[in-house]
C-alpha cells in the first residue's frame, strides 16, 4: 500500500520531488533546492518519515538548474550572450 498512498512519507520531501520535477522551467529551482535541504533535515529528525529519494533529487535538479540559471546572468551580465 505504501507504493500507492504516501503513506509516512514527509510532505516537506513530497514537495521537493515535484519542484525538482518543474526546476527545469528555472523559476521553481531555488525553491527545489531550500525544500530538498529542508526535506533531508525534516525526514533525519523523524526516523519513521521516508522520502529521501525525492528530497536528494529536490537538491539535485534545483543546484543544477539554479547554479545554470546564475551562469546564464553572470554571462548575460558580461556581454558574452
Amino acid at each position: 500500500m505504501r507504493l500507492l498512498l504516501p503513506v509516512g512519507r514527509s510532505w516537506v520531501a513530497i514537495a521537493a520531488g515535484y519542484l525538482g520535477l518543474f526546476a527545469i522551467l528555472v523559476i521553481p529551482a531555488p525553491l527545489a533546492l531550500a525544500f530538498g535541504i529542508w526535506a533531508v533535515r525534516h525526514i533525519k529528525a523523524d526516523p519513521k518519515r521516508h522520502g529521501m529519494g525525492r528530497a536528494i533529487f529536490g537538491i539535485v535538479m534545483g543546484s543544477l538548474f539554479t547554479a545554470g540559471a546564475l551562469l546564464f546572468l553572470l554571462l548575460v551580465g558580461l556581454g558574452s550572450i
